[in-house]
């Protein structure tokens, strides 16, 4: 809940939309909405479903074309999802082989059902690493096998980037490196979990 609050008012903030205009949109009061971003109060389904639409990423078929195309060609294990409701946006290629599913039906849907417990664990302290500040750094884990039935996740280490879609709304880049190739490439993420047997003590501290 304190993750939907935050998000809300990230958004909020960036789009220039006050909390008194929000209050009108979501059918309630200034107050209930700043303590929906204090992660104090839980929205109703009802009026989570009126705020969804404003939080939501969406790819635009014109404005992020290219991000979409960047992602579905990349030969590497990668996908992109709406930073909030984990909706499937674009998938790549190596990504489709390591799911085992060419994903043609995943387009849209959420994929938190599918989340191993080291992602749900990361997911957990993007707050504490500045997530939903202005300027967010990577963040990278260590994931174990997870076996859904409907898509194959394999082992390894995940990285996690924040991009800015042309709507304005957020997505993230989901990206499977060696622990190698992560500290060589993206020497800037937050590594919060590392895999069995790796150097102890060399994860990003949370403060």
């Amino acid at each position: 809940m304190l993750e939907f609050g935050r998000s809300l008012r990230r958004l909020r903030r960036l789009n220039g939309i006050k909390q008194e205009h929000l209050a009108e949109l979501a059918g309630v009061t200034q107050a209930t909405v700043s303590r929906w971003e204090s992660g104090r109060h839980r929205p109703t389904p009802e009026q989570a479903a009126r705020l969804l639409p404003l939080l939501e990423a969406r790819l635009n078929p014109a404005g992020d074309a290219m991000l979409k195309r960047l992602v579905e060609t990349s030969a590497l294990r990668v996908h992109l999802v709406c930073d909030v409701s984990h909706r499937l946006l674009a998938v790549s290629q190596g990504r489709r082989r390591e799911w085992e599913n060419d994903a043609h039906d995943l387009y849209g849907e959420t994929l938190w059902p599918f989340a191993s417990d080291g992602i749900r664990d990361g997911e957990a302290r993007l707050g504490d690493l500045g997530w939903y500040e202005p300027v967010a750094r990577p963040v990278a884990g260590w994931t174990d096998f997870k076996h859904s039935g409907v898509i194959r996740m394999g082992p390894g280490m995940w990285l996690w980037e924040r991009v800015r879609l042309s709507d304005g709304g957020f997505a993230r880049m989901v990206t499977t490196l060696p622990l190698e190739d992560l500290r060589r490439g993206v020497p800037e993420a937050r590594i919060v979990s590392l895999p069995p047997g790796a150097p102890t003590g060399a994860e990003e501290p949370v403060v």
